[in-house]
């Protein structure tokens, strides 16, 4: 035996037999160098069974209780079949890996691979069959061909990477040789050493924990998946509620196990306790039972002495102490709600200590959660966004100083697909530990513990190392270096940076009521404040500056020339006042999900500058334009300046780790600042219908109709530019979104696209609007309304108003089908399945009513992403057989479900022809409906003429007595918008009510005394 193996935290490793260690390269020597953690020790790589050659590698190792997915020793590259290790895969399961391909041999280990025991595991590889043994027994094999790449680097206790799958244990006598060992040697070799080896006794995570007590809420999760869904309620159905009865705050003393509960209230709710920084007082949000806001509190660690910090109408929480004596916190007082979902949005506030001065330090759409303080002053959270890009794909790490200067992202914007969120500073290092919850997140705050180390930038996503296994936790607080703080369902956990736990403290059976957790573990000791960061601001001020270095430099800028950029047109996300369901119809067809409003440009200066004044508190976002005031580069994201603040940036798409390129004076700065230009005789918030559709019936509709004219048609080239209504949208307005028409983001999980290939630069409709595309040549005014229209997001209707009404099939709790009960759409059914049916099956079906989607969701990706795409989708069956199309709600007689079966001397297309009915005496095939006079004909018709009337009484936005939801009239009563006394059926003027209501949330100085 060696005598390391009684050192407990050290983890070192002997390298033995014929293993060249330490640049030893004689066979058969045994090396006495200790290798700790992480060493790639190097040797000789003719040694080394490479290729498809034989070998064994075999090895002594003891794991820690719940250690798992461990690389406890590899060589090779990292390419498939070109490696060879050992893996630790689960508790009960080993792995003779390979990379990934061929088939990695894994093993499961009856039982499970006990913890605190030295265990034998010897993988073999004769040229044809790879075999796993496991404490002297064949555990099992796999036929394979290998050609592993021998370089003579052997990676202990990791992976070819660092994937964060680090093995924490014990290692011992590592071995690789040229040799296939045969059943007898391996067994002799596991009994000769088995005795000599005494259990080994890790040391408890308890017995490093440098606090004695901890503080945590205790209350009912929501079974909502969404990780914000945890307060307020639901839009449509108000008395659904996203908090439950139930609530503790409770001190812990993690020594003697004594729990004392400081607050109990079981029809209340508490959550996100935090330590002052004397450590005698509990900042906290408390719902008060029977009351349906939660609030700021602070309480002194003894349980006396509660008061009240924040009042009102509005749900305060995820507060933290600021160095400047302050408090940031999220709350709902921003009056808006998230663009694709039921609930409410909260965006940062901070107040002073005793809850007064409440200030919004964030203008964003979308939610932001658990603000924290680094070290170094600057307030880190968690940032959701989506300008023109996936609404479930860009939630990441933000930073902005504490009176809400100098917003950044921290780390992550450049990689989808994970909610970071919980993020906290590491004591003593650059590095945060977070919660990554996978995809669009998971209930309240679950996923992967995670270290950040930030010291590459933002985008950088290789310094996220994964550290929990085995399920997800929450809430991590770092007490140390290497041990965390973490919650998991009912439970409180001790975690090091190897993914190593243990149970500090489980919920007695007599608080498990409903879904009972705990939540937000805070150690009880003072800290140190953390740097104080001066403010920037001028509240008096309703403006701020940016100036922008060069626009012609930055990321994925290639084509772009010094003088190309000749403005930055200016545009701000508009808020939600409420929202109906999880998509963006009738918005767009999946595209944006906000209206975006055009406020104007302002000048690039030849060598790239620019100096700028923006209305302060309001989010906002450039698109790059050339001489033509053309897209050249557009945003995906926004900024906000606070009032009186001056930003600065290197130029457009920058790394953000970038310093200012130029020793020179810049030109826009020898000057004020340039005041946004509003654009003369444009609206700033585009309205399809009412600013579009009249220049497509100037130039367009002629040929791009369903009847003939004097100019061309019908249907030319298979286009529809008529403004005639479906289901949902115009026709025209789906027609040029399936014929890829307009270049808009989409709801794709990308960024930082390519130069001219967003926006007005990249849409087809614009070059064909020049007079070149049959002579539609559009005036200056007309093209500039096209262009700013697609420039600022395409969108359909120009208000919220029209969400969830005025249609056939909206979404609102769900795909509103009530249609299929009219007698006339049963009856068409029928029809349908009958006269059209023997053709249209499988993807060529039709929809059975004007509601039928047939699955495919406009939100979703799939077929949805084929619209990103540069070329047209018209054909594609989803879209061609859709009801978007096929439905005319204005002229029943000009739908093509009528159009195309019907014979042409009666006046339809006749595209579609009868299976079964036979050869006329010409040998044509018969047409559907030879007349309009057909019973089944007349069917179709009448159900389509059904839909129009019903469409006419419930009235869509663009047309005459058009109502909103009663969900519209309520919160904008609530916002103070409308008066109480409005009624759902009394006359209104959605778009200025819109408009009011924006400009509540805009910030406004203090008026002079």
């Amino acid at each position: 035996m060696h005598g390391h193996l009684l050192l407990k935290v050290a983890a070192v490793v002997l390298l033995s037999g014929v293993l060249p260690a330490m640049g030893q390269s004689a066979e058969g020597s045994r090396s006495s160098d200790a290798l700790t953690l992480g060493q790639h020790p190097s040797g000789s790589a003719a040694r080394l069974p490479g290729g498809a050659e034989p070998g064994s590698i075999s090895l002594w190792f003891a794991r820690r209780s719940g250690a798992a997915d461990q690389v406890l020793f590899v060589y090779g590259k990292q390419e498939p079949g070109r490696a060879r290790g050992l893996w630790l895969a689960r508790e009960d399961t080993l792995c003779f890996y390979f990379w990934g391909w061929p088939d990695d041999l894994h093993v499961k280990i009856p039982g499970r691979i006990s913890a605190n025991r030295w265990h034998h595991v010897v993988g073999t590889y004769d040229g044809t069959v790879a075999r796993l043994y496991f404490d002297g027994k064949l555990a099992g094999g796999v036929k394979t061909k290998l050609d592993t790449a021998a370089d003579g680097v052997f990676h202990l206790r990791r992976n070819l990477k660092d994937d964060g799958r680090t093995f924490d244990g014990l290692l011992d006598n590592v071995e690789v040789h040229r040799h296939v060992l045969s059943d007898d040697e391996i067994r002799r070799r596991h009994a000769e050493e088995l005795a000599a080896r005494a259990p080994v006794d890790f040391p408890a995570l308890a017995d490093r924990c440098p606090v004695e007590e901890i503080v945590f809420a205790v209350r009912q999760a929501d079974p909502d998946g969404h990780w914000y869904a945890n307060f307020g309620y639901d839009i449509i159905r108000p008395d659904r509620k996203y908090y439950h009865d139930g609530g503790r705050l409770c001190r812990l003393n993690l020594k003697t196990g004594e729990v004392k509960t400081l607050i109990d209230d079981p029809t209340g709710g508490v959550r996100d306790p935090q330590l002052h920084y004397d450590g005698r007082k509990i900042l906290f949000s408390y719902r008060k039972g029977g009351q349906p806001y939660y609030h700021l509190h602070e309480i002194d660690v003894d349980g006396t002495g509660m008061r009240r910090l924040t009042d009102g109408p509005y749900d305060d929480f995820e507060p933290a102490y600021l160095p400047d004596g302050g408090i940031v916190f999220c709350s709902s007082r921003c009056d808006r709600w998230v663009p694709c979902y039921f609930t409410q949005v909260a965006v940062l506030y901070r107040c002073d200590a005793d809850g007064g001065n409440i200030r919004q330090l964030s203008a964003n759409t979308e939610q932001e959660n658990t603000p924290w303080v680094l070290p170094d002053g600057r307030i880190l959270y968690q940032r959701w966004e989506y300008v023109d890009r996936s609404q479930i794909g860009y939630h990441h790490l933000w930073t902005m100083n504490p009176d809400g200067t100098g917003q950044m992202i921290y780390f992550g914007n450049q990689h989808p697909n994970t909610v970071m969120i919980d993020a906290k500073p590491i004591p003593n290092t650059d590095r945060v530990v977070a919660s990554f919850a996978p995809g669009h997140g998971r209930n309240e705050h679950e996923g992967v513990i995670t270290i950040v180390d930030p010291g590459k930038g933002p985008d950088a996503g290789e310094m996220a190392r994964p550290v929990s296994r085995g399920g997800f936790f929450r809430d991590p607080y770092p007490l140390a270096q290497d041990l965390f703080l973490v919650a998991q369902e009912c439970s409180i956990l001790l975690m090091d940076r190897q993914g190593n736990r243990e149970t500090v403290f489980e919920l007695p059976a007599e608080w498990r009521v409903g879904r009972m957790k705990v939540h937000e573990p805070r150690p009880v000791r003072p800290q140190p404040r953390e740097r104080t960061i001066a403010p920037r601001t001028d509240l008096a001020q309703a403006t701020g500056r940016i100036v922008i270095e060069n626009v012609h430099h930055g990321r994925n800028m290639a084509g772009v020339e010094p003088g190309d950029i000749k403005k930055l047109l200016v545009l701000e996300i508009l808020p939600k006042p409420y929202n109906m369901f999880s998509g963006m119809e009738p918005l767009s067809y999946g595209g944006t999900f906000l209206l975006e409003r055009v406020l104007g440009t302002v000048p690039v200066d030849p060598d790239g500058s620019a100096y700028v004044e923006l209305p302060a508190m309001r989010p906002l976002f450039f698109v790059a334009l050339d001489e033509n005031d053309v897209a050249v580069k557009r945003m995906q994201s926004f900024l906000t300046l606070q009032p009186g603040e001056t930003m600065s940036c290197v130029g457009c798409h920058e790394q953000r780790v970038e310093t200012p390129r130029s020793g020179k004076s810049l030109s826009a700065v020898r000057r004020p600042p340039s005041r946004i230009a509003p654009i003369p005789d444009t609206p700033d918030v585009f309205d399809f219908p009412r600013d579009i559709q009249p220049i497509l019936d100037r130039h367009c509709v002629g040929c791009h109709d369903y009847e003939v004219t004097s100019r061309g048609g019908p249907m030319a080239g298979g286009i529809i530019l008529s403004g005639d209504r479906g289901p949902m949208f115009s026709h025209s307005f789906y027609t040029l979104t399936v014929s890829a028409q307009f270049s808009d983001g989409r709801n794709l999980r990308k960024s930082n696209y390519p130069p001219r290939s967003l926006g007005s630069a990249a849409s087809p409709l614009l070059r064909k609007l020049d007079g070149s595309h049959f002579d539609a040549k559009l005036s200056e005014h007309e093209r500039a309304m096209v262009r700013l229209w697609i420039d600022s997001g395409a969108a359909y209707p120009g208000t919220y108003a029209a969400m969830g009404t005025g249609t056939i099939g909206h979404y609102a709790n769900g795909l509103d089908r009530r249609d299929l009960q009219w007698p006339s759409i049963k009856a068409a059914q029928a029809v349908l399945g009958r006269r059209c049916g023997g053709c249209h099956q499988g993807p060529m079906s039709l929809p059975n009513s004007p509601s039928d989607n047939r699955g495919l969701v406009p939100w979703a990706e799939g077929a949805m992403n084929r619209l990103a795409l540069p070329e047209s989708q018209r054909n594609y069956p989803a879209f061609r057989f859709n009801r978007h199309l096929l439905y005319n709600l204005s002229r029943p007689e000009q739908s093509l479900q009528l159009l195309a079966p019907l014979a042409k001397e009666a006046g339809g297309f006749g595209i579609c022809r009868a299976k079964d009915a036979g050869v006329s005496k010409d040998g044509d095939i018969r047409p559907v409906f030879a007349t309009s006079e057909d019973p089944d004909y007349q069917t179709l018709r009448q159900a389509i003429a059904d839909a129009k009337k019903h469409l006419d009484e419930i009235k869509r936005f663009d047309m005459p007595g058009f109502r909103p939801r009663g969900e519209y009239i309520r919160e904008m009563q609530r916002y103070g918008i409308l008066p109480d006394s409005h009624g759902v059926d009394d006359p209104i003027d959605v778009y200025e009510v819109d408009r009011a209501y924006w400009q509540s949330t805009w910030h406004k100085p203090p008026e002079d005394p």
